[in-house]
């Protein structure tokens, strides 16, 4: 399945927004870093929490913040909205290629938009010392883009180094308080 296919698809920026939210995502754009703009953005969310462009700006902004448990959060949210209209009836743990294949009679764009929300999800678990949530998520993406379309092999890798790595650490840690204790 070519996921870069982008020849004539619709993307999720594409959909129809309302004007009074477009221009609070305007309003959140030029009123960033200051706190006005999470408000705003806000308020946006409240009056279209299903749209993917909110949550896309939402997202990058609790993101270039730094604060990676709230764009968890979102990337969480934009997989259950995609998820939706994509028909899927299984979470990520439990989708199948035969699944996305279906979800292609949709949408190719919105399965791209999905498998980049699992890619950012597993990264954000990474950067808040989830590894092997992180590892899971990537393995399930590797899983789906067996040709690595999305570029996340290397993510995969440094999720299942650092997850051997921290139970490495634990058993020198549990070696060293095992050994205090026995003197």
């Amino acid at each position: 399945m070519d996921f870069l296919d982008f020849e004539g698809q619709e993307l999720y920026f594409d959909a129809p927004l309302s004007s009074e939210v477009a221009g609070l995502l305007k309003q959140a754009a030029e009123s960033y870093p200051g706190v006005e703009s999470e408000v705003l953005l806000m308020r946006g969310y409240f009056l279209e929490p299903e749209h993917l462009s909110v949550l896309v700006a939402l997202y990058r902004y609790y993101y270039y913040q730094h604060r990676y448990h709230d764009a968890l959060l979102v990337s969480e949210r934009a997989l259950k909205v995609a998820g939706r209209l994509l028909g899927f009836r299984v979470d990520w743990q439990d989708l199948r290629l035969s699944e996305v294949g279906n979800g292609v009679m949709v949408s190719m764009g919105l399965i791209r938009f999905y498998l980049l929300a699992l890619k950012a999800s597993g990264y954000l678990l990474m950067r808040v010392g989830a590894f092997e949530e992180a590892a899971r998520r990537l393995d399930k993406l590797a899983e789906l883009d067996a040709n690595d379309q999305f570029g996340s092999a290397f993510l995969r890798e440094m999720a299942h180094r650092s997850l051997q790595g921290s139970v490495e650490q634990d058993a020198a840690e549990s070696e060293s308080t095992l050994a205090t204790a026995s003197h």
